[in-house]
């Protein structure tokens, strides 16, 4: 744990930030988006529909989705029963379905029935937040940006990057540790360390690589081999 009566330096921060992400970069290498998709409409659709599901529930759907709408003027002019029945297994179908639509329809009026690969743009669109977008501009168009889930908001805290609870906050104060050109490589990792090892309630601190420079080791099981059952992935050879 830190100790409260030697506060940390921005430098030394900077420094263990880093640290700690090119060790995630080595425990997972094989770190992205875990939602599948082709394009950047199958992308953003597939964000808006991940929300409050699973990745995994979003790509069982998405398929017969993308196949039936294959443009923003497909959504636009979708049968809104229709669709509502398709994404219904991701819950709040409703919202989703009145969101894809009217998505659609503003990307037809607006920028030509293509995603535009500006923030400020995409944070226009109906029901694309910052998170959404900066999923897009990172995996679809290879712009850097944070993402910031609750995974990502959880360990930034639990590492000490943070005390922010907002996620812009957090997004800007992460942002400083770490260089750009990295920003979206950061999010798959942290965020495939949080759905695999640093758990909400019982993070394996005892299996976790970062845990020498980590202030919240022993929030979770310490113990190397309990721990490890924890774990919600199987490491490789090579990186156990």
């Amino acid at each position: 744990m830190s100790d409260p009566s030697n506060p940390e330096t921005s430098v030394a921060l900077t420094r263990r930030a880093r640290k700690i992400y090119r060790t995630l970069v080595e425990r997972y290498p094989q770190a992205k988006c875990e939602l599948d998709f082709e394009n950047p409409l199958q992308l953003l659709v597939a964000t808006v529909m991940s929300a409050q599901t699973t990745d995994v529930r979003v790509n069982l759907v998405t398929p017969a989705v993308f196949s039936r709408y294959r443009s923003a003027a497909d959504y636009a002019s979708a049968d809104r029963s229709e669709l509502e029945a398709m994404i219904q297994s991701t819950g709040f179908y409703r919202a989703k379905t009145d969101s894809l639509i009217k998505l659609g329809t503003v990307l037809v009026e607006r920028f030509g029935g293509e995603i535009p690969p500006r923030l400020e743009d995409l944070v226009t669109l109906p029901g694309v937040g910052r998170k959404t977008a900066n999923v897009v501009l990172g995996d679809a168009f290879g712009i850097p940006g944070i993402t910031v889930d609750t995974h990502f908001g959880r360990l930034a805290r639990r590492f000490g990057w943070t005390k922010e609870e907002d996620p812009v906050k957090v997004e800007h104060a992460v942002g400083a540790l770490i260089p750009k050109k990295d920003w979206t490589m950061l999010s798959h990792v942290v965020i495939f360390h949080g759905r695999r090892t640093c758990h909400a309630r019982r993070p394996a601190c005892g299996a976790c690589p970062v845990a020498s420079w980590c202030p919240s080791y022993g929030d979770g099981e310490t113990d190397p081999v309990k721990a490890a059952l924890l774990l919600k992935y199987e490491l490789t050879p090579a990186q156990s």
